[in-house]
């Protein structure tokens, strides 16, 4: 007798060429009977058993009535067969295996439908594919254009960014006229209200000193973006509240694409640097290997910068302290430590990516992350930072997600809480419990 190993492949070789079948599909029900994929599932499922004893094993009346199934019999006694085998395979774990192995190797291979056209045919798609790649190529150009318009556009927005940070950092006082805001409707109160609020504003400026300009604008901002707070460490928060700016600045048009993020920090005691940068290197073509899967520009890489840390201020290191024993005398001591410590600041030390792109998965997740925050700081932060210090982009961005399924599934909750709560409740079994597996 052939081994497991033999019989199983080549049962699974069966399978692999048993006919696609569709729901509906007029060949089906043939299928499904124990001429078609039932046969073949069958044949694999005896053959595993009987070189594993151990295993569970099929009932052989269930077996029995599989093969004496009649060319006549109905639909439904096909479909019930085919029901009970597929529960008795499940049970087998050589069988699941085999077919685990199988399933994997099919995964990304191609559906076979390319491979039967004719060969006139093939030759067309590929001229399609490459016209597909010269898309690619023009898609390419039109992103270069599209940061060529940002660059334009950055120097638009420049004036007015200034003017934030001279009113964030109190270099400007900004006048009535541009202090006055229409509120909404919702927001508008009454003269009474509103006199009333002016008064409790009148007592809180008495109590304490006048502050200046905007305090703590970028911690706010940062602990009000999720993505952002994530990073933050309560010994960061002392130093981002010297954090005065964040500027985005773009390569110039006969560079390589790429942005830098500028961090302004007024004097501070922690560290001597004025500004801190991060400049992420982009990417705007496809790759000659692959093209279709360009999909935009893409960042490729990041830089950080050092940071010239006061004595004893770094906090992205920290000291610890250890106790060892000697092993001949059982003399102790205590040995001092610096091991790294996390802190928002570790995002100007990313992982350096190597000449062959290969990283390992953990500064692979560190740099996909790294990624989407230089990505989201630059395109949403530095644009609208007033609104996330107030908190209403956030609220915008709750709006974009859906949160239908999440009330349906409350809903579905209140209703089973309201039944168990019933006095009069008594869940009793379904007598009619649904089938395990149902053809449509």
């Amino acid at each position: 007798m052939a081994s497991e190993s033999q019989q199983l492949p080549a049962c699974m070789d069966q399978l692999s060429r048993a006919p696609a079948l569709r729901w509906g599909d007029s060949r089906t029900k043939a299928a499904c009977g124990p001429s078609g994929v039932e046969r073949t599932l069958l044949d694999c499922t005896k053959m595993a058993d009987m070189d594993n004893k151990d295993q569970t094993e099929l009932d052989p009346a269930d077996v029995e009535d599989v093969e004496d199934v009649d060319d006549e019999e109905t639909g439904e006694d096909v479909n019930t067969k085919a029901c009970q085998l597929t529960v008795q395979m499940m049970r087998n774990p050589q069988v699941l295996a085999a077919l685990q192995e199988r399933l994997d190797g099919l995964v990304g291979s191609p559906s076979g439908y390319m491979e039967s056209l004719p060969k006139v045919v093939k030759r067309r798609v590929n001229a399609l594919k490459n016209l597909q790649v010269k898309c690619a190529h023009i898609e390419a150009k039109f992103y270069e254009e599209v940061h060529e318009l940002e660059r334009k556009y950055a120097a638009l927005y420049q004036p007015l960014f200034e003017k934030r940070s001279d009113i964030i950092k109190a270099a400007y006082e900004p006048t009535d006229e541009e202090c006055e805001w229409k509120a909404d409707e919702e927001e508008e109160l009454t003269e009474d209200m509103k006199e009333k609020a002016k008064v409790e504003e009148e007592k809180k400026d008495e109590e304490k000193e006048d502050p200046r300009g905007v305090p703590d604008f970028w911690l706010t901002v940062f602990k009000n973006v999720d993505l952002l707070s994530d990073m933050l460490q309560e010994h960061d928060e002392p130093i981002l509240k010297h954090l005065q700016d964040i500027k985005v600045k773009f390569s110039d048009p006969d560079q390589p694409m790429s942005f830098t993020l500028e961090f302004y920090f007024e004097p501070n005691d922690f560290f001597t640097n004025r500004m801190l940068t991060k400049t992420y290197k982009m990417r705007s073509e496809p790759d000659e290997a692959d093209p279709f899967s360009f999909d935009g520009p893409e960042i490729m890489g990041c830089t950080g910068c050092q940071i010239d840390w006061t004595k004893g201020k770094n906090v992205t290191l920290k000291t610890i302290k250890k106790k060892q024993k000697h092993k001949g005398r059982g003399t102790v001591r205590t040995v001092t430590k610096t091991v790294p410590n996390d802190s928002f600041f570790n995002f100007f030390s990313p992982p350096e990516v190597p000449e062959n792109g290969e990283l390992d998965e953990d500064s692979e997740a560190v740099l996909a992350a790294d990624f989407e925050i230089g990505h989201f700081i630059r395109e949403r932060i530095v644009p609208r930072a007033v609104l996330y210090f107030t908190g209403e982009a956030i609220e915008d961005d709750d709006d974009d997600y859906d949160e239908e399924g999440e009330e349906a599934d409350d809903e579905e909750g209140e209703e089973e809480a309201d039944e168990e709560n019933d006095p009069d409740y008594e869940p009793k079994k379904d007598t009619n419990p649904p089938a395990e597996c149902n053809q449509q």
